[in-house]
């Protein structure tokens, strides 16, 4: 017979996978706005965000109520507390896609700086660590989680490509400096999705395996 705990995680995993397509929608809007130059998209993209925040805390209440009501034990608890962790990092995901609408506003209002080459790279990298961090957190794959983990380094060093370049940009053109800060802010925003998205995939792996890899992964 199935435990009414049973059926509380259950439920508790389709509304973070629910929340998760809202975070990725947003994300793809986002960049989607940024490489086409579409200002109805990235408002969209600001305005989509209360869904997100009221579903982070619905998920958080949901986890407390289980936590209070059900005492679980062992790994009845470590999804609870890992989904928790989880839910805010999506939280903070969705803000980032925000951020980078906005940032994408401020430049439609100027002509391109120059054009979009390792930021696109950056995004591609860091949607699809979202995405590979989601799927190993729904197939229990502690595989998958590593190599989204590794794959941060990735997203660091093309933040840093950009940052040098706009630098650059700016030292020989004084005129460029606002257009190229919001660039830096966006390459910013990119990898602390990637971060937040490393965050899943650590937590994945202390769901699976029952072991902490923070910090760790790259000398495994």
């Amino acid at each position: 017979m199935e435990r009414h705990l049973d059926v509380e995680l259950r439920h508790l995993q389709e509304r973070l996978l629910t929340m998760a397509s809202l975070v990725e929608g947003s994300i793809g809007r986002a960049i989607h706005a940024l490489v086409s130059r579409e200002a109805p998209l990235a408002q969209q993209v600001v305005h989509s965000d209360e869904p997100i925040n009221m579903a982070e805390i619905d998920i958080d209440e949901l986890c407390l109520k289980m936590t209070a009501l059900y005492h679980p034990e062992a790994t009845d608890l470590r999804f609870i507390m890992m989904a928790f962790k989880i839910n805010n990092d999506l939280e903070r995901i969705g803000d980032l896609a925000v951020n980078i609408a906005e940032r994408t506003l401020e430049l439609l209002k100027e002509p391109l700086l120059k054009p979009l080459i390792d930021i696109p790279r950056m995004a591609t990298v860091a949607q699809g660590m979202v995405k590979d961090s989601l799927d190993a957190f729904v197939k229990r794959d502690a595989e998958l989680a590593r190599a989204v983990c590794r794959r941060d380094d990735e997203v660091d060093r093309l933040n840093d490509q950009v940052f040098r370049e706009l630098l650059t940009c700016m030292l020989q053109d004084p005129r460029s400096i606002e257009r190229a800060v919001e660039l830096i802010l966006i390459g910013r925003h990119l990898e602390r999705i990637a971060d937040h998205a490393t965050n899943i995939a650590e937590d994945v792996v202390y769901l699976v395996q029952g072991r902490t890899i923070k910090h760790h992964v790259a000398g495994e």
